[in-house]
């Protein structure tokens, strides 16, 4: 894709070697394209940030890359970057100054020992060895500026800010260099709503002036519904749906989709009733057979439990930049009878 800034093409991530392996994340195929917010969305263990640390390479031990291909498109006619087959130090230019990552516990992110002056100076002087002491403290203002940061709490420990301020911080931090790309690592789920919207309003004026591109990972559809793009729910360690926001918002296909939009209240409208989602994700090291949705679903059927359904563009919605895998919207070239864990083809759409 032309305007792609990077392509996530079949990843599998284990945690852990040989037999005892336990597959968190499978096959997943995705794309990012210049300036777009893409939410990634699905309950707790459902792979988002395994994801996400795999595609950077901070996946902590035992963890590692089974398969797939990540591409970075710097965009300056240098061709595509192989991401997991970057070096030492071609990883290390990558990370932070071609993608930044915006940790959750802020408070865990930041050192409590040094104030916020070293840490933003540190960052800048570790990749822009060439800047001046004077110039690193001028960029760390800069930054806490433009996250609407008095320039008087650099001489602040982590501990005498607001949570909401540190996670400024830290979103400071990331844009420190200039990065094409920024993933957000459920970076509100500690804050309460105004401070939410604080945060949410801050970052969507940074990306219009700055023009990055966002990956944003959360449980809390209703916060990706105003805030993304386009959203890819996740189920299981796979891609159940992929949409644009208004069309998961309107129309979800995915009955685990309809069911995270009907566990938060309307904003407008008539009072509704939340129904939620009835049991527990599943435990990876033991998925069940079929689609791994199945044992929740209210609307599974015959197929649904021995055969996994394909991710594709269904017929259903002919026309739409969508995809969804489930069998209640197959997608066009499926066979029925296929084994219970061998899809018959990959027809995503990114």
């Amino acid at each position: 894709m032309d305007d792609a800034v990077l392509e996530i093409s079949g990843l599998s991530v284990d945690y852990g070697l040989g037999e005892g392996a336990v597959r968190a994340v499978s096959d997943v195929t995705l794309s990012l394209r210049r300036g777009e917010v893409l939410g990634l969305a699905g309950e707790s263990g459902s792979g988002k940030s395994t994801l996400a640390y795999g595609l950077t390479r901070l996946l902590p031990p035992p963890g590692v890359v089974a398969s797939g291909k990540v591409l970075y498109h710097p965009g300056d006619g240098t061709g595509a970057v192989d991401v997991l087959a970057l070096s030492p130090a071609g990883l290390r230019k990558f990370r932070w100054g071609q993608t930044a990552i915006v940790f959750q516990a802020a408070m865990n992110a930041l050192n409590p020992v040094d104030k916020i002056a070293k840490q933003l100076t540190d960052v800048i002087h570790t990749h822009r060895p060439n800047l001046g002491r004077t110039e690193r403290i001028e960029r760390a203002r800069e930054l806490l500026g433009l996250v609407g940061i008095p320039a008087d709490r650099l001489d602040s420990y982590p501990h005498q800010l607001s949570g909401g301020m540190r996670q400024r911080v830290m979103i400071g931090m990331a844009l420190a260099l200039e990065p094409r790309i920024v993933i957000m690592d459920e970076p509100t789920t500690a804050l309460d709503v105004v401070m939410q919207r604080q945060i949410l309003a801050v970052f969507s004026r940074l990306r219009r002036t700055l023009d990055f591109s966002v990956v944003f990972i959360t449980h809390d559809l209703s916060l990706l519904v105003e805030f993304a793009d386009r959203i890819a729910i996740m189920y299981g360690g796979r891609i159940v749906e992929e949409a644009p926001a208004a069309q998961i918002y309107r129309a979800p296909l995915h009955p685990y989709s309809d069911g995270l939009l009907h566990s938060f209240p309307a904003l407008r409208g008539p009072r509704r009733e939340l129904t939620g989602i009835p049991g527990s994700p599943p435990d990876p090291r033991s998925l069940p057979s079929g689609c791994a949705f199945h044992p929740r679903c209210p609307k599974a059927f015959d197929p649904c439990d021995s055969q996994i359904p394909l991710l594709g563009a269904p017929a259903s919605a002919a026309g739409e930049r969508r995809s969804v895998a489930c069998w209640l919207h197959p997608v066009s070239g499926t066979v029925a009878g296929a084994g219970p864990t061998e899809p018959v083809e990959t027809n995503t759409v990114v």
